[in-house]
């Protein structure tokens, strides 16, 4: 009875997570009628004289590609009524983690939307955290800060594209409406989409009408419908490192990710 429950009990808080996330559901659903949604940005930011990425402090996980997933936990809140669980969750692990509260309740509104949207695929809010920690450090790069609406402090821009050594060569490629280059393409946002590709994949994940990379409620989900294409189920080593690698196909990157998602699922769980 007792087990009976508190099950109902993570139910009610995954509907009322899930609750929250009804607009992005039906516009990714028009999405996946072939309904894009393009960002919609007024001036375009002016890009930054930006230096190499930082390096990256974490030690890559043992794991040979395609051998094997990192585990899986599924973020189940429990509140009181008329409470947010997953922003409640959030703040519980965040300090765990060194994840932003708000960066968490991006990653798991888009792992709760993935799971209703393309069930099969189960991709892990662990792994969106361990992206975005590579990635710009949960919209922390350069000092910016994460702000409540999701957006960092000032437009994460990356270095040009211009092919210098150990940098890959992309012209430009939305006359810098995304980037402000309009000599090369720059990754931008939390999650650091080229503006091709965030054409492809735009997403709005919370229901204001734009799909913005430089919002990570828009940037996580569209990163998640991007690691799930093509039917992969991310639970198994296959799939799994078959996404992040179609992300940035490095073993180093992959092996990274890995141990950071191994880490923050624990700690999910821990605190669940």
């Amino acid at each position: 009875m007792i087990e009976t429950t508190a099950r109902r009990r993570r139910v009610a808080g995954v509907l009322a997570a899930l609750g929250r996330l009804g607009v992005a559901l039906a516009l990714l659903a028009a999405l996946a009628g072939g309904v894009g949604l393009a960002a919609v940005l007024s001036t375009p930011p002016t890009a930054p004289v930006a230096g190499p990425q930082p390096v990256q402090e974490l030690e890559p996980a043992h794991v040979s590609p395609g051998s094997v997933a990192p585990p899986e936990q599924a973020p189940i809140p429990q509140s009181a009524p008329g409470t947010d669980p997953v922003r409640q969750w959030a703040d519980r692990v965040s300090a765990d983690v060194d994840i932003p509260a708000r960066a968490l309740v991006a990653y798991v509104n888009a792992d709760l939307a993935m799971r209703q949207y393309q069930p099969g695929c189960r991709i892990s809010w662990a792994t969106l955290a361990g992206i975005g920690r590579i990635e710009s450090d949960h919209g922390r790069y350069g000092g910016a800060l994460l702000r409540e609406d999701a957006r960092p402090s000032r437009p994460i821009i990356g270095v040009a594209l211009d092919g210098t050594p150990g940098v890959r060569v992309i012209g430009d490629t939305d006359g810098g409406a995304l980037d402000g280059d309009r000599l090369y393409d720059r990754a931008v946002g939390p999650m650091q989409f080229i503006p091709s590709t965030w054409r492809n994949w735009a997403t709005d994940g919370n229901g204001d009408g734009l799909g913005d990379p430089q919002d990570l409620d828009d940037a996580a989900m569209a990163a998640a419908r991007y690691l799930c294409n093509g039917g992969r189920n991310m639970t198994t080593g296959g799939g799994w490192w078959a996404a992040v690698m179609s992300y940035n196909n490095s073993q180093e990157y992959g092996q990274k990710v890995f141990a950071l998602a191994e880490r923050y699922a624990a700690a999910g769980s821990r605190r669940s």
